[in-house]
């Protein structure tokens, strides 16, 4: 036989081994090549100008080559494994090095640049709707149409390209360095058989419980006031990362392999099928495993978080637009709020408008603060703060002697925790007043130039009009009247906002579009959570590939045990149910950790990005779940096709 018929026989025989190989080539290919035609289309570059963050998809695509290089060189390390003793025989038979690296060179050109091209292909076909759906995303108008950018066929060509030298130059030192007897010993390394673990075992599998905890522990209180400089901040932040990184490594090295332990021990040593299936294999391989798994988890929860990060703060867009401006529209300046008025009233928009007036006092509030928020760099004591009337605020009256403080938002709260209730003193020029605070409302009255970054205090219109009459002048604001235009259909607010827009307010006027602070909000973040997603979609593909691999691996090398126990008598169902155990330990458990690391990162400072947590979040995990999930099944499928060919 000749060795292009070799090639041709080794391809067909192999081809079906490296589908899903196959399909993440290409699908990493198609998405690279898409990522790169959005920097190219013609119809993106007409609101690159509009919206800023489309710069960061030439990051993306540098950090997509990053992922797909990693899968690419591992995936290439474990085939290379995989096949050490076919390469054996090769040159066993009289074949030189040189010979059997053309072989494989020549399948891997065949099967990557095969992969690449159709991958190319789908991106072509795809991007298209992938600019639809950005554009969706950040609700931008424009035509698209579908396009083939001859710069992102060159770039895509050029770095995949690279990527394939690279894994050929590997490939030839691999063969080059190993002999003939090397070659038939290469096989995965596995986990020391031994039924006992040992007291060094016992005890860093307890600490790699008490790091992640620990690491858990410090960023539920990072933004709690313990941390109160920049320098203790950074310090704690680093201390998360290295204590839950650490901690996940040895979760991987010796925590699992414990609590699987006592679980075999609890069973007096008699286990079934299913658990010599499932518990045993996870004791003696994950350990080897324990860095690759270590980076997937750690991946994981990185992609997770920001995902899930991004997605609050565009699914919390309007809320927080709502916090800033007070109303849909607001304004600080009367004739500004005119204009805007009589443009409404000329295009026949129906509308409501509230005034209200604005004092500034010096307010005494250490009563209101524990111990930790005195700790603060912060004087309680001599406190600037906006006071209106609750005559002027819907829904509120406020009795005699109480106050109440509307504005007090999450973030606010984890600076600055302040109790519900207790005694303040309001200072004007010459007068002080006493009050009891009686709640802490998050429901914002006045746009941000009057409240800041503090709560605004609502009194009775009593002790507003004394107030009013005895103001320092020195802690004012150049307006004290606050004006907000709030329409009463929700579907003219296009058409207000254009008409806002063509009045050209200066900056510094402080006149306040809510839709305009919504569509610039969901503008940056939709592109941060399109780039995010992809991304993470990329990531999640190879990762549920390369652990798809692994299975695969071990299934080859545990076929012998397979034919033994079915000689024994053990059905098919009996050993299946065993392995399904198995992949929901050996996806389950990444997943799992990589769930909860992404949970304690984003609940530790979720309140910065929004005002919704569960929603967006557990939308987040629920799709990541649910797509990791088709790599466990698959590779179920992998290990019963295994035990079939047992016999």
């Amino acid at each position: 036989m000749t060795i292009n018929g070799l090639i041709y026989r080794n391809f067909k025989k192999n081809l079906p081994h490296y589908a899903l190989y196959i399909f993440a080539l290409a699908f990493s290919a198609a998405l690279y090549f898409a990522f790169v035609t959005l920097q190219y289309a013609p119809s993106l570059a007409e609101v690159k100008s509009s919206v800023k963050g489309l710069a960061a998809l030439k990051v993306a695509s540098v950090l997509l080559i990053v992922i797909v290089a990693v899968f690419l060189f591992y995936a290439n390390h474990l085939f290379m494994k995989r096949r050490s003793k076919e390469i054996g025989l090769f040159q066993l038979v009289g074949m030189t090095k040189k010979e059997v690296f053309r072989i494989l060179g020549t399948e891997n050109f065949l099967l990557y640049y095969g992969s690449l091209f159709a991958g190319i292909f789908f991106g072509f076909a795809a991007s298209k709707l992938l600019m639809m759906l950005l554009l969706r995303i950040i609700q931008v108008e424009t035509k698209v149409s579908l396009y083939f950018s001859m710069k992102a066929f060159g770039q895509t060509l050029l770095v995949f390209t690279i990527i394939f030298i690279l894994v050929l130059l590997i490939n030839s030192i691999f063969i080059k360095r190993q002999t003939i007897l090397s070659l038939f010993r290469t096989v995965s390394s596995t986990e020391d058989r031994a039924g006992r673990i040992s007291k060094a075992g016992l005890l860093l599998g307890v600490i790699g419980f008490v790091c992640i905890g620990a690491g858990y522990y410090i960023s539920s209180e990072l933004f709690n006031g313990d941390f109160v400089t920049v320098r203790a901040l950074y310090t704690a932040m680093i201390s998360i990362l290295a204590l839950v990184i650490f901690g996940t490594y040895l979760f991987y090295k010796t925590s699992v392999r414990f609590v699987f332990y006592l679980i075999r021990k609890k069973k007096g040593g008699y286990l079934n099928i299913r658990d010599v299936m499932s518990l045993s294999a996870i004791m003696f391989r994950i350990r080897s495993n324990a860095v690759l798994l270590t980076i997937i988890t750690t991946v994981s929860a990185l992609a997770i978080g920001l995902l899930s990060l991004s997605y609050i703060t565009f699914y919390s867009a309007e809320e927080t637009a709502h916090n800033m401006t007070a109303a849909d529209f607001s304004f600080i300046k009367t004739n500004e709020a005119k204009q805007f008025t009589e443009r409404l009233n000329e295009n026949n928009i129906a509308y409501e408008k509230e005034e209200i007036e604005v004092v500034r006092v010096t307010a005494d509030l250490s009563s209101l603060f524990d111990k930790k928020s005195k700790d603060l760099k912060f004087d309680s004591k001599a406190v600037p703060i906006a006071v209106v009337s609750d005559a002027a605020v819907k829904g509120m009256d406020v009795k005699p002697g109480q106050a109440v403080f509307s504005g007090y938002s999450d973030a606010l709260a984890r600076f600055m925790p302040m109790k519900s209730e207790g005694m303040i003193d309001l200072t004007g020029k010459r007068k002080t007043a006493r009050l009891r605070t009686v709640a802490l409302r998050k429901d914002q009255v006045l746009s941000n130039y009057f409240s800041g970054s503090m709560p605004v205090l609502v009194t009775d219109d009593a002790l507003f009009q004394a107030l009013k009459k005895d103001t320092d002048p020195k802690i004012q604001l150049d307006s004290n009247l606050f004006t907000g235009i709030n329409l009463k259909k929700d579907e003219d607010l296009g058409k207000a906002n254009r008409l806002f827009q063509s009045l050209h307010f200066p900056s510094d006027s402080f006149a306040y579009s809510s839709p305009e602070i919504i569509k610039m909000q969901k503008e940056n973040m939709g592109v941060m959570m399109f780039i995010v997603g992809f991304l993470g979609l990329t990531f999640l593909v190879t990762s549920g590939c390369i652990l798809y691999f692994k299975q695969m691996e071990e299934s080859e090398e545990e076929k012998p045990a397979y034919t033994i126990l079915r000689k024994l008598g053990f059905t098919m169902q009996d050993l299946t149910t065993g392995i399904r155990i198995k992949q929901l330990y050996n996806f389950g458990i990444p997943l799992l950790l990589g769930l909860s690391h992404s949970y304690f990162a984003v609940k530790s400072g979720w309140f910065f990005f929004g005002s919704s947590l569960w929603t967006p979040m557990l939308i987040v995990m629920g799709l990541y779940t649910l797509l990791y999930s088709v790599f466990a099944l698959l590779s179920v499928e992998g290990f019963k096709k295994a035990i079939r060919d047992s016999l």
